[in-house]
């Protein structure tokens, strides 16, 4: 996940602006600690610009299991000294180098091997996996006592353990290795798997998760070879969408990419068991070994032909350098159509956060961007005006099509009143296969008229109905005969979209109909610029309710016939519908 830089003032803003371009974060400006929490709870880095103390007192309820904890570093206001305070071997010290490297300050790295050796042990690379992460520990243990370690690295790979000053012999009573083979447990032995194996698949389609994963269990252990050496699952293009493959790639910790046809033709003469089958089927003599071939590149070589099983096949193919499954074929694609609440950070869900995070393309109408901007520094932004819904939808699958991570970004829920119902619908027309092909989740966000609600009361306490007023998508004359239906079946009210600059009679209707079912005084009430600055919430009467009162920014609320409405002690009022609950 990308860091987020938390800074206490105006003083430290531009040293958290350096901090977040440096690391592709984002920053949160204190002094309020609850998203600084949140994003701890999240799992995702922290900058603080504070002090230690400050950070520990903050964090300290949320400390459960190192673990499981996000890297938290701590810089002071001059920029000087970079100290990693909390999950030193889950990336934080390596982060504080960096950033270190990055404002020209010093790292104060107080774990011991880093600090004696410059190298810890059970923080390898990207993409490298220790066999036993528990075995890290003792061993650096006896290393620190005094003890020597050889090093076995037949293929070369591991230059990052001789970067630091690990004390290294030939003769070493300890052993470090590196393989992508399987090896026994041993004490005295720590065992480096280089994410240097390729793992081609094939299978029919919505074949059984299991049966994939039970091909690759024996092959692997009939090779001798490690799983998490495995780099990345591949296949083709056609097969992107396929759950099996997904799961398979899922339960080994790895990313699922994929080549079109084209690409997996080139590796023909590579293949060792070409199949006529296969090339009449999908125009290529083979899915598992072309794909994997492909992945390590020319220099690469099969090391596993293709196995079968009744609808499943896989083989295995051995890189001479760490592989980056980054730049290998492309992903699925994934489309998050995500709601961000009506504006505050405080009603943005976690989930739609984690999104944000991840996101390399964030999409939407520009102000909505704008609430957002706090998580998505890191990503492409592409800002539409109103009024170019269609645009938008169709901008973001294409780019999902083409194997991007890409969040849609609506204001409170996407299913109300937003982009989500668009979205569905352009997927159905659509005859694109990379389309079809292309994952998508509607992430739920806080819609306007609970948050209005809320404020007020609970006055859509009982059974209620929403309704749109606005005429540009939906014919009055329907917008009408829903509102009859409505007052007719005694529903509370939320209306959506009450006036605009120019549709100034749509909520004297929408009054003049409820008005000949319930009485002038039910309550109603209007709530402007939800979660933003300027928010206002007014409780009046069905009766009293006048155009003029609601801007585009509104929302309004009319109670059904028997919701009610009290003072508050603090002044104003508040609303609700009861639901018959015996209270006497």
């Amino acid at each position: 996940m990308k860091p987020v830089v938390w800074h206490l003032g105006a003083r430290s803003a531009a040293l958290a602006a350096r901090i977040a371009e440096a690391l592709g974060g984002a920053t949160l400006a204190g002094p309020d600690v609850i998203e600084l929490r949140r994003a701890f709870v999240a799992g995702r880095p922290l900058v603080a610009i504070a002090a230690t103390g400050i950070v520990i007192r903050l964090l300290a309820p949320l400390l459960a299991d190192k673990r499981t904890e996000p890297p938290v570093l701590v810089i002071d206001e001059g920029g000087l000294f970079v100290v990693p305070l909390l999950g030193g071997h889950r990336g934080a010290n390596e982060l504080a180098r960096r950033l270190a490297e990055a404002l020209d300050a010093l790292a104060v790295v107080t774990t011991a091997g880093d600090a004696r050796f410059g190298i810890a042990l059970d923080t390898p690379p990207t993409g490298w996996r220790l066999a036993d992460p528990e075995a890290a520990k003792p061993l650096m243990a006896r290393l620190l006592e005094g003890s020597t370690c050889r090093l076995v690295d037949p293929l070369g790979m591991a230059g990052w353990l001789g970067a630091g000053s690990l004390p290294l012999a030939p003769d070493g009573e300890l052993e470090i290795e590196v393989t992508q083979e399987r090896r026994e447990q041993d004490p005295a032995r720590l065992i480096y798997h280089p994410p240097i194996l390729a793992l081609g698949v094939g299978c029919e389609r919505d074949v059984p998760a299991e049966e994939l994963q039970l091909l690759v269990a024996e092959t692997l252990a009939e090779a001798g070879l490690a799983a998490p050496a495995i780099a990345c699952v591949v296949s083709v293009a056609l097969k992107a969408a396929e759950p099996a493959i997904h799961t398979l790639a899922a339960g080994l910790g790895v990313p699922a990419r994929f080549f079109e046809r084209e690409a997996l033709a080139a590796e023909t003469p590579r293949l060792a068991t070409p199949s006529d089958v296969v090339a009449a089927e999908l125009g290529i003599p083979g899915v598992a070994e072309a794909a994997a071939l492909a992945a390590v590149g020319p220099i690469g070589r099969l090391i596993v032909p293709k196995r079968k099983s009744r609808r499943c096949t896989c083989a295995v193919a051995l890189a001479t350098t760490p592989l980056d499954p980054g730049s290998i074929g492309r992903a699925r694609g994934r489309l998050r159509v995500l709601g961000i609440g009506p504006g505050d950070a405080g009603t943005r869900t976690a989930a739609v956060e984690a999104a944000l995070a991840e996101a390399e393309l964030v999409i939407g109408y520009g102000l909505y961007l704008d609430l957002v901007a706090d998580l998505t520094g890191h990503a492409e932004r592409r800002a539409y005006p109103l009024g170019e819904e269609r645009q938008r939808c169709a901008d973001a699958i294409a780019e999902v099509a083409s194997g991007r991570d890409v969040a849609l970004v609506c204001s409170g829920d996407p299913g109300i009143y937003a982009m989500a119902t668009l979205v569905m619908e352009l997927l159905e027309r659509s005859e694109d296969e990379a389309v079809q092909r292309i994952e998508v989740s509607v992430l739920p966000g806080v819609s306007a008229l609970q948050v209005a609600a809320a404020r007020a009361g609970a006055p859509l306490g009982h059974d209620f109905a929403v309704i749109s007023l606005s005429d540009l998508l939906t014919p009055m004359s329907v917008i009408e005969a829903r509102l009859e239906a409505a007052a007719a079946g005694d529903f509370a009210l939320a209306l959506y979209n009450p006036v605009s600059r120019r549709r100034r009679t749509a909520l004297a209707t929408a009054r003049r109909i409820l008005l000949a079912q319930r009485s002038p005084e039910t309550p109603a009430v209007i709530a402007r610029n939800l979660g933003r600055a300027g928010e206002a919430v007014e409780v009046t009467t069905l009766g009293a309710l006048e155009v003029d009162q609601v801007d585009m920014l509104s929302i309004v609320l009319v109670g059904a016939r028997g919701t009610r409405s009290f003072g508050r002690i603090s002044g104003g009022s508040w609303t609700y519908t009861p639901r018959g609950y015996d209270i006497s």
